[in-house]
């Protein structure tokens, strides 16, 4: 789920020298029809239909149990709650668990650790008592060093199923700055080396994932993807609980939001934004909050470090997460690039016309759903005709450079102001008294619903 942020200090609109080559930045088309084939075969439902039967045809015929890979990061605030939760896994499912210590994968695809290591440890604060986990009030970005040393050390030693079973009480005791443990730390980096290793091996870069038959799952907010789907495959011991770590409803039901606002900050290329900017609109329709759509460029285009492993990750999860929400994700041809800005162009037009959401959604349906081009003059006039505007009044905006201060004042806000870099990012605002609700991702909407529900209940409408 966490994004990269962009290194600068006050960030521009798009950097002079981005880190991103430029064909990724501006793909040509040849190489656009080329990345849509790549992302066909990681969210085509037929393919991943046959990559899990693959893998199961091979478990049978060798006969081991549902082996089930988890990588733990000490100091990463996602793998706490994720520890919290890793016994119960182990005793529901059918499954062998290896767990495995691994060290923050840094480098492009964790940049600026420090800025992310803030961030997750007050997303975690935030999620935890949702799901009926908990996250020390009073605990520091990371833990102590010499006590992760020391406590690295200690589990390292322990046979698999002691670990499992021993973690949570070991991270708490970290976390919350007693780990109780003194000794140790000679072997701890050949130790983080072997499990860092073994995650790069297997295509990822992120603490808090489990890694089951060619897929992974990231913490406590996928854990019920990887719960269904050792459920399909009766590896369940008991199917009649519910799963440990269900997702919270987005649910607005009955508010009346109207003294509220909500500042909306979605991106043009960005997957998560395509499956759940359409339920957002739906949400500040619902209970009448006063909304700021405020779009951003996308991450790449603003300099931020991106990866092939990590961007086939983000698609296959955005195809997981789609399914979960009931929206269609795929055929994608990415609008990276001049694509974004020739739309873009278009947004002050549509302000004025009060039909800029409509436009967003249309253009991204197309490019994340249809697979249209918008790189093509045919793909833009359709996306933009199916938002319920001209086309041949939208072509004298096209080009136009207008749209570029707002933009950048939208960025500003967003990674200066709110401390976030990903789309799409949310701010909660309002009542009086209250400080603002500022959240990353689509799978964070759910804790702006309940922030709404609850600080309705307060302003007296």
């Amino acid at each position: 789920m966490v994004g990269d942020r962009i290194a600068s200090a006050k960030p521009m609109l798009e950097p002079d020298k981005n880190p991103n080559p430029r064909m990724m930045v501006d793909p040509p088309g040849w190489l656009r029809h080329l990345m849509r084939r790549q992302f066909d075969r990681v969210t085509d439902l037929r393919n991943i239909n046959k990559r899990r039967a693959k893998a199961e045809r091979k478990r049978q015929r060798s006969g081991p149990p549902h082996v089930v890979e988890y990588f733990h990061q000490l100091d990463d605030p996602y793998s706490h709650l994720t520890a919290q939760v890793l016994a119960t896994f182990a005793e529901r499912y059918d499954v062998v668990i290896k767990p495995h210590l691994i060290r923050a994968s840094g480098g492009k695809n964790q940049p600026e650790a420090e800025k992310l290591a803030a961030w997750a440890r007050r997303d975690a604060e935030l999620i935890a008592p949702y799901y009926g986990l908990e996250f020390p009030k009073n605990a520091a970005a990371k833990p102590d060093l010499d006590s992760q040393i020391a406590a690295g050390q200690a589990l390292s030693e322990l046979p698999d199923a002691e670990f499992v079973a021993l973690l949570f009480e070991a991270s708490s005791r970290l976390w919350k700055g007693r780990s109780g443990y003194t000794n140790g730390g000679a072997g701890i980096d050949v130790v983080l080396d072997k499990g860092s290793a073994r995650l790069a091996e297997l295509g990822h870069y992120s603490g808090a994932t489990f890694y089951y038959a060619g897929e992974w799952y990231w913490g406590v907010d996928r854990l019920f993807h990887l719960e269904q789907r050792l459920r399909d495959l009766g590896a369940c011991n008991e199917p009649n609980e519910p799963f440990i770590c269900p997702r919270p409803d987005i649910d607005v039901s009955g508010v009346d939001a109207s003294r509220l606002t909500l500042d909306f900050y979605p991106s043009l290329n960005s997957p998560y934004t395509s499956i759940i900017y359409d339920r957002t609109i739906a949400l500040k329709n619902e209970c009448g909050i006063q909304i700021n759509h405020k779009p951003v460029l996308p991450m790449i285009m603003r300099g931020v470090p991106a990866t092939r492993a990590k961007g086939m990750y983000v698609m296959f999860d955005a195809w997981r997460e789609g399914q979960f929400l009931g929206v269609n994700f795929g055929t994608v041809m990415t609008p990276i690039g001049e694509p974004t800005r020739q739309a873009y162009s278009l947004l002050p037009w549509a302000m004025e016309l009060g039909r800029d959401e409509e436009l967003m959604s249309s253009l991204l349906n197309h490019a994340f759903s249809k697979g249209i081009g918008l790189h093509t003059k045919k793909g833009m006039k359709l996306a933009v005709e199916a938002a319920g505007l001209d086309w041949i009044e939208a072509s004298k905006h096209l080009a136009s450079d207008d749209w570029k201060p707002m933009i950048e004042r939208h960025q500003d806000e967003m990674v200066d102001g709110l401390g976030l870099w990903g789309a799409p990012s949310y701010r909660l605002s309002g009542p009086d008294g209250e400080p603002d609700l500022a959240v990353w991702g689509q799978d964070r909407l759910w804790l702006v619903a309940s922030e709404i529900r609850r600080r309705a209940g307060n302003t007296g409408a």
